[in-house]
């Protein structure tokens, strides 16, 4: 595995490196030792898979907020996405940065964003697929939301938006005074 930094503190693009022949090929996804080289040591409990069947959907922005706030390691396995991670920690030098990155069955690259990060994605093929891991369980009391087109993030999405849920279109933009979070 190959990781390779963002413009966003702490985040990463991951590039595996797969090893090929007749049969195919064989990648390693997840290594304690080489995720411990950029500071993750912590475990993971919990993994998720989703599909999205329509192109130029929009999924997020989400997060969860301490206690339960989650770092998280994505994949897409079918498909492509723009993958979309938004940096809310309050004392992060890259507060209210964003950084976005195609994921592709593909292209076979993952990312890592750390704790208080919002993350969301838009489909850039019907049927898409990915796999999720996560350092923190789901807690629904500490999810919450970024609207997605928040003109605070000015996230260039490559495609118009296709579908949006009702939940990810009704988030409130931030404003001026959000705070983001504390980890």
């Amino acid at each position: 595995m190959k990781f390779l930094e963002t413009s966003l503190a702490g985040a990463y693009v991951i590039e595996l490196e797969p090893f090929r022949d007749e049969r195919g090929f064989f990648a390693r996804t997840f290594c304690q030792n080489e995720f411990a080289k950029i500071g993750f040591d912590k475990q993971i409990v919990q993994i998720n898979h989703s599909l999205t069947r329509q192109k130029a959907t929009i999924r997020g922005l989400h997060y969860q907020c301490s206690p339960a706030s989650e770092i998280k390691i994505i994949r897409c396995v079918q498909g492509a996405v723009f993958d979309v991670m938004v940096d809310i920690r309050l004392s992060s030098p890259t507060f209210r940065h964003w950084h976005g990155v195609e994921l592709s069955k593909d292209n076979m690259r993952m990312v890592f964003m750390p704790g208080g990060f919002a993350h969301g994605f838009q489909t850039l093929t019907d049927n898409a697929e990915l796999i999720y891991h996560h350092s923190a369980f789901y807690e629904p009391q500490y999810e919450r939301g970024l609207k997605y087109d928040d003109p605070a993030f000015a996230i260039r999405w490559p495609l118009p938006a296709g579908i949006v849920s009702s939940r990810d279109r009704n988030f409130s933009f931030i404003g001026n005074s959000f705070q983001g979070i504390k980890i």
